[in-house]
């Protein structure tokens, strides 16, 4: 079984930056595509972004095309996000997830992290 653990999180201001981590233990991450959700106070769990296992290509929610970058480093067993260009909106628990199909992501998750918490002030 894969432990997923999220970091990264934190509290900065509209138009700053983050880079959220998840790093993998008990399995690997490489052979398996990757992605991130995010979940609102009193909303649904959201799809963000995946990427492939090799990292050659990803996708992402429209809310977030241009400003978030996906990414990854097999040898390190980690996923990134990087957030650029943050707004009060993008405010939410982020969760990494693990996926058995790239394509379909969001109906192919095997397993979630703990979520970190990344809150942007206006």
């Amino acid at each position: 079984q894969v432990q997923l653990v999220e970091s990264g999180g934190g509290l900065v201001q509209a138009g700053g930056s983050l880079r959220l981590s998840c790093a993998a233990s008990g399995r690997t991450l490489g052979s398996y595509p990757m992605g991130w959700f995010r979940q609102a106070p009193g909303k649904e769990r959201e799809f963000v972004a995946a990427v492939s296992w090799s990292g050659d290509s990803a996708y992402y929610t429209d809310s977030v095309k241009g400003r978030f970058t996906i990414s990854r480093d097999n040898a390190k067993n980690t996923v990134y996000l990087q957030m650029n260009s943050l707004k009060p909106e993008d405010t939410a628990a982020y969760y990494c997830a693990i996926a058995s199909r790239y394509t379909d992501f969001v109906k192919r998750v095997i397993d979630w992290g703990q979520g970190t918490q990344v809150t942007v002030s206006s």
